[in-house]
C-alpha cells in the first residue's frame, strides 16, 4: 500500500522509528515525540529530495498538545495515522508506590490520544481518499495482552483490549470506505518501554525487533483489521480464547509474579 503523507506518533524510538524507515522514500513523514533531539536526528536523516519530513513534539497526555499536534498535521493532508505512541507501569495497581497519575497517563496516551487523532484527522482522510480513489489507512499499536486480563499491567492491558475493540468497530462501521484499519498486536519487542515501565525481561519469552514488527504491520494493513506478531502471540491469543477467562487471569497473574 503506497501513501503520500503519514503521521507517527512515538516516531522517536522503538516501533514508530522503525515503521517511519520501513516506510518507501516516497512517502512523506510527520514525525512526533517527546524526544526532540531524536526526532530531529531522525527527520535528517530520512529527508530526500523525493521525501520530505517535518516533526513536531508533543507529549500525547496533554489535551491541549493533542490539539496543536492535529492543527499543525492536517494541512500537510496525512492518508496514514500511525498511533503507537503508548506505555505502561509494571506492578499492583494498587501499590503505594503506583501513582495515581501513572494510570491517567496511560489512560490519556494509550486511548483518549488515538481516539482524540482520529476524530480530528480521519474525517479528512477519508474524504480525500473519496476524491482521489486511493485508500487512506489508520494503525494502532496495541499488543497481545489485548486478547486477556494481565495481572501488574492492569491499566495497560486494558488500554490494548480497548484499542482492539475499538479497531474492530471501526473496520465494521467502514467496511465499505476507502479506509484500512489496522490493530496491531506484537509480544515482547526490544524497545525503550521495557525501561520506561520498570518492566522485568520475562523468562523464556521471544523479543521481536522493531524493524519485523514494522514490517509485519505495512504488510497486514488492508488485508486484516486485527494483526498478531510472531507465534507466541497466536498461542496466547487462541489460548484465551478457548481456555476459562478465570484461570487465564490467574495463570497470568502467577506468570507475573515470577517476573518480579
Amino acid at each position: 500500500m503506497a501513501y503520500r503523507t503519514a503521521l507517527i506518533t512515538g516516531a522517536s524510538s522503538g516501533i514508530g522509528e522503525a515503521i517511519a524507515r520501513a516506510l518507501p522514500p516516497s512517502t512523506n513523514l510527520l514525525l512526533t515525540g517527546r524526544d526532540r533531539t531524536r526526532l530531529q536526528a531522525l527527520a535528517d536523516e530520512l529527508a530526500s529530495n523525493a521525501r520530505k519530513v517535518e516533526f513536531e513534539a508533543a507529549d500525547l497526555a496533554s489535551e491541549t498538545a493533542l490539539e496543536r499536534l492535529a492543527a499543525w498535521a492536517e494541512p500537510h493532508e496525512p492518508d496514514l495515522l500511525v498511533n503507537n505512541a503508548g506505555f505502561g507501569r509494571f506492578g499492583k495497581a494498587l501499590a503505594p508506590a503506583t501513582p495515581a497519575q501513572s494510570d491517567e497517563a496511560i489512560v490519556k496516551v494509550n486511548i483518549l490520544a488515538p481516539v482524540a487523532l482520529t476524530r480530528a484527522l480521519a474525517p479528512g482522510m477519508l474524504e480525500r481518499a473519496r476524491a482521489n480513489g486511493h485508500r487512506a489507512g489508520l494503525i494502532y499499536v496495541a499488543s497481545t495482552l489485548a486478547f486477556f486480563p494481565m495481572p501488574y499491567l492492569a491499566t495497560y492491558a486494558a488500554s490494548k483490549h480497548f484499542l482492539r475493540a475499538y479497531v474492530e468497530a471501526l473496520a465494521d462501521e467502514l467496511r465499505h470506505e476507502p479506509m484500512d484499519l489496522l490493530a496491531l498486536c506484537p509480544g515482547v519487542t526490544r524497545t525503550a518501554w521495557l525501561e520506561r515501565a520498570n518492566m522485568p525481561l520475562p523468562r523464556f519469552a521471544r523479543i521481536d525487533e522493531p524493524e519485523a514488527v514494522a514490517r509485519v504491520a505495512l504488510d497486514a494493513i488492508g488485508r486484516r483489521p486485527v494483526q498478531l506478531v510472531g507465534s507466541q502471540g497466536h498461542l496466547a491469543a487462541c489460548l484465551a480464547r478457548f481456555l476459562p477467562r478465570r484461570f487465564v487471569t490467574a495463570a497470568m497473574g502467577r506468570m507475573a509474579e515470577s517476573w518480579g
